[in-house]
């Protein structure tokens, strides 16, 4: 039985009409995931794209001294993978790691072009999806350089809405590219904002 919000993607977002939507069973695996399991590390060399259909995931990289750095969460109905490392057979600099317990789709090298010769309008739909994905990933280098701290987490609210109820705090503080006691300095300011009007 194909998975509710994988079904949803599949039909509202990429076409698949949905009558014929078994046909897709055969292309994927659905894995149940626990809290903190990896389903990528660093090194390893992937050729899966994920799916969430319950949970929440991170990818993140550690540098040299340590210290992790959040690259993007994944929440219900969010994709989330190494694409460099699919795509050109490279090495992860990255970590895929569940926050919560997770139902996760995989889907590897293939999928996609099973579909598209079954149903030739899923290649453009999944091509503007790829181009989105480039363009949030401009949009947030962007944003970690030019604006302010307080911009970024209210960017963040609207981006991941309820995340601060299930991310650790420290967690969205790296991926804001703050401290957490900045994060806790930011709210408190905006906390105080709200109450002035």
């Amino acid at each position: 039985m194909i998975q509710q919000n994988f079904r949803n993607h599949l039909s509202q977002i990429l076409g698949v009409p949905i009558n014929n939507l078994d046909f897709c069973t055969s292309f994927y695996e659905v894995k149940e995931v626990k809290k903190n399991e990896f389903i990528l590390r660093e090194g390893e060399v992937s050729d899966a794209t994920f799916f969430v259909e319950k949970g929440l995931l991170r990818m993140y990289s550690i540098d040299k001294a340590g210290k992790e750095h959040v690259i993007q969460f994944a929440p219900e109905g969010w994709i989330i993978s190494d694409t460099t490392s699919q795509l050109l057979n490279e090495k992860s600099r990255f970590y895929i790691e569940a926050i919560e317990e997770s139902t996760i789709v995989i889907t590897r090298d293939g999928f996609f072009e099973h579909l598209s010769k079954e149903y030739p309008e899923v290649a453009e739909k999944n091509q503007r999806l790829m181009f989105n994905h480039i363009k949030n990933l401009q949009n947030r280098v962007n944003a970690l350089i030019s604006t302010t701290a307080e911009e970024r987490y209210l960017d963040f609210l609207k981006k991941y809405p309820n995340l601060m109820l299930r991310a650790p705090q420290w967690m969205v503080a790296s991926y804001l590219g703050i401290t957490p006691e900045s994060l806790s300095r930011v709210r408190k300011e905006l906390a105080k904002k709200k109450f002035e009007i």
